[in-house]
């Protein structure tokens, strides 16, 4: 039996310090997760001509027909959770953590598989509270934004590392993606 396989931007986030963060918070954390997907991220996706995947809990795996449509849509996120939640202390803030790959995934569904969304994933625990990674394959020019970084290979795929941090949070003055 054949697969069917597609090459696709995969944009994998997580809430940073989720257990920490619902041991506190559990119903309130739970809430506000929910706020933040269904005011911010979905339409986000949406605006971008991506599509939510699956959510998982404490993030979601969504994909795109563009690398270029995924990191405006992460930054884009990542810079109105700047000034979402004001009312709450910064510790207990849900801040995204974000990872993007251009990979080859199997299509079973409405569900991607494979080394391009493990990939992904391997990103997003790269980056920082509010940061975004995005991986770096032969042709294409990419990092952890916005810092500059060198990189490692994992899965026969170029990823970022860095000393002492990979990513950087997204600020308001950060630079622009075009």
């Amino acid at each position: 039996m054949s697969q069917t396989r597609r090459l696709t931007a995969i944009l994998a986030a997580d809430v940073a310090g989720y257990s920490r963060l619902m041991g506190t918070d559990e119903e309130g954390t739970h809430d506000r997760l929910k706020g933040h997907l269904q005011e911010l991220v979905n339409p986000k996706i949406a605006e971008h001509r991506g599509r939510v995947v699956k959510n998982t809990g404490d993030g979601f795996l969504a994909e795109f027909a563009s690398v270029v449509d995924a990191v405006r849509c992460a930054v884009e996120v990542q810079r109105r959770m700047i000034d979402r939640e004001p009312e709450v202390p910064e510790e207990r803030r849900i801040r995204f953590r974000i990872g993007i790959n251009l990979g080859d995934v199997i299509v079973d569904g409405d569900d991607i598989f494979g080394d391009g969304v493990n990939v992904a994933a391997r990103m997003e625990a790269l980056a920082e509270p509010g940061g975004i990674c995005v991986s770096r394959h032969r042709g294409y020019r990419s990092s952890c934004y916005p810092s500059p970084i060198s990189a490692t290979t994992v899965n026969s795929n170029t990823l970022p590392t860095g000393s002492p941090r990979t990513s950087r949070p997204i600020y308001r003055g950060s630079p622009t993606v075009s």
